[in-house]
């Protein structure tokens, strides 16, 4: 039976075509929706919704109780079902929602298998890019088809520096962990949504720090980040798991990783320079 297919932390080549099965689904269903200026409800917590995040993940959910029935699914729409189960797959049918309103290519849809609470594949898909990040438990994080490596920075004064929006920073000790990382650091980028995760494991970028998410927001990234040579953690050094919380630290080499997870634990310090 195929839910038995995983047996280890590695997914076999069935749930690999699948996962991508998932996400060739998934693009035309946003792409109907991209740029043709669909209605845009608030949700409870003030984050906004359309159509698009709706029928994705309607579409996705569809897919894997069909297939795998026997698996638990948590997705940003529409909650968790059988979240406790071996196999859980947690999706962000529309990662950057904002973006996609205001037509930005730069929305993703996020894709992760969990094995006991642990990601074990990620995809990171951008339909309106058409560019697909693949990470798979012990084998190499692959971007449409092809092997990427994290950059071999280890110094955080010569970092690239990505991050979300800054109003994300709203736990009182956030922002001044913001402006030491971005003294710290070379260049910051800010708002690459998803697609942030996916340059850091192919190199382009050296560090992401991020808060103010859910898991659905990063799960998928763990596999992607890890199988391009990267590390990948919350800002306390601690796996992500499904019961994780708000905050994901990931680098493309473990001493850059321990430097900035130590300066984020060391709290404020004073800004001694100014980045343009």
């Amino acid at each position: 039976m195929l839910e038995g297919t995983i047996v280890s932390l590695a997914p076999d080549e069935t749930i690999m075509a699948f996962a991508n099965a998932l996400a060739d689904a998934a693009r035309p269903v946003a792409m109907r929706y991209f740029r043709a200026a669909p209605e845009v409800e608030i949700k409870a917590d003030q984050s906004p919704v359309t159509i698009a995040d709706r029928s994705v993940e309607t579409t996705l959910r569809e897919m894997i109780a069909a297939r795998f029935p026997g698996h638990g699914i948590v997705g940003e729409e529409s909650g968790a079902q059988d979240r406790n189960r071996d196999h859980v797959w947690v999706i962000d049918p529309i990662d950057g929602t904002q973006s996609f309103i205001v037509g930005s290519p730069m929305f993703g849809v996020l894709i992760a298998l969990l094995y006991k609470g642990r990601p074990v594949l990620g995809i990171i898909d951008h339909p309106a890019l058409g560019q697909r990040w693949l990470g798979v438990h012990g084998r190499p994080t692959l971007l449409d088809g092809r092997p990427v490596r994290v950059s071999a920075c280890t110094d955080l004064a010569a970092a690239r520096f990505l991050t979300n929006s800054p109003h994300y920073y709203t736990m009182p000790e956030e922002p001044a962990a913001l402006a030491s990382l971005h003294a710290a650091t070379r260049f910051t980028s800010y708002g690459m949504e998803c697609h942030g995760f996916g340059l850091v494991a192919s190199g382009y970028a050296d560090l992401i720090v991020e808060t103010g998410l859910d898991i659905f927001d990063y799960l998928a990234a763990v596999p992607v980040i890890e199988g391009a040579g990267g590390v990948i953690s919350d800002w306390a050094g601690q796996p992500l798991t499904i019961d994780s919380g708000r905050t994901v630290l990931a680098a493309g080499s473990a001493v850059l990783h321990a430097e900035a997870a130590g300066l984020l634990a060391r709290g404020a310090i004073r800004p001694s320079a100014e980045q343009g």
